[in-house]
């Protein structure tokens, strides 16, 4: 039941202050949640939330708080002003810190760092901060799919800054991407989508040849098939095209080895 005045959220909020009030952690990620109500993000943090869910992110606290928090954090960040608001009070290198192997939140904290990277002024900290070796890790095999596509979108974001595009390809997340193209539906359509920003703009033309040679393009062409989601055929038509401008130009027989070698494999 959601609460009835501006008092009931602050006694709900001040509780965050309280790794053990589970229940209370709980009914404000449900309140957070939810989207047709994008008022109740503003009154939550006006309640004081955004510190105190930073506080309960911390190791010590219980593993459903720290995953509730984070889960909160992702959904309030949806928000741009509330994302600076969590930009400002320090989250950024916090977040990237839980990104670490074997964290309990890391999945969390990488969905955290996703909707914050949305803001086009947060993509260069972000990536100060350590944030892409660290995504590019998570996408391995040794991580579960939803760290994986986890990682894939917070990737995407980032890559939307070309600088941060150069970065990711060189961190090795090119063959990755490629890999999880053969992956679950949602899965495929995450790193779709990442691949697309990285193969958006005149400047990504090193990474199109790259990603083309890494064998992108007939993973992508599976996607189309009738019957998967609109999004991942979207993220698919959306990657081919940034990539068929390399064909196009005639970059790949003339300047870049890697690709002609793709080519002459098939």
């Amino acid at each position: 039941m959601p609460p009835r005045t501006s008092l009931d959220l602050a006694n709900l909020v001040r509780k965050l202050g309280d790794a053990s009030q589970t229940e209370a952690h709980q009914k404000i990620e449900a309140l957070c949640r939810n989207r047709d109500d994008p008022g109740i993000h503003a009154a939550v943090v006006a309640a004081g939330a955004i510190p105190l869910l930073l506080q309960l992110l911390e190791p010590g606290s219980a593993t459903l708080a720290r995953k509730s928090a984070a889960a909160t954090l992702t959904y309030l960040a949806r928000t741009p002003e509330i994302a600076v608001a969590i930009t400002t009070a320090g989250a950024i290198p916090r977040l990237v810190q839980l990104l670490e192997p074997g964290s309990e939140v890391q999945r969390g904290a990488a969905g955290v760092l996703s909707n914050l990277a949305l803001n086009s002024q947060n993509r260069a900290t972000i990536a100060a901060a350590g944030a892409i070796p660290r995504l590019v890790q998570m996408l391995g095999s040794g991580s579960p799919d939803a760290v994986q596509c986890r990682a894939a979108v917070a990737l995407m974001s980032l890559a939307m800054l070309a600088e941060n595009a150069v970065t990711i390809a060189a961190a090795g997340a090119t063959p990755l991407l490629v890999q999880l193209l053969s992956g679950p539906p949602n899965q495929a359509q995450r790193a779709a989508g990442a691949l697309r920003t990285l193969t958006g703009g005149p400047e990504n033309t090193d990474n199109k040849v790259t990603i083309a040679a890494a064998g992108a393009i007939p993973l992508l062409m599976l996607l189309l098939a009738p019957g998967l989601p609109a999004l991942a055929q979207d993220d698919a038509v959306g990657a081919l095209w940034n990539l068929a401008t390399v064909l196009i130009r005639g970059f790949g027989e003339t300047k870049f080895g890697k690709f002609t070698k793709w080519r002459a494999q098939r």
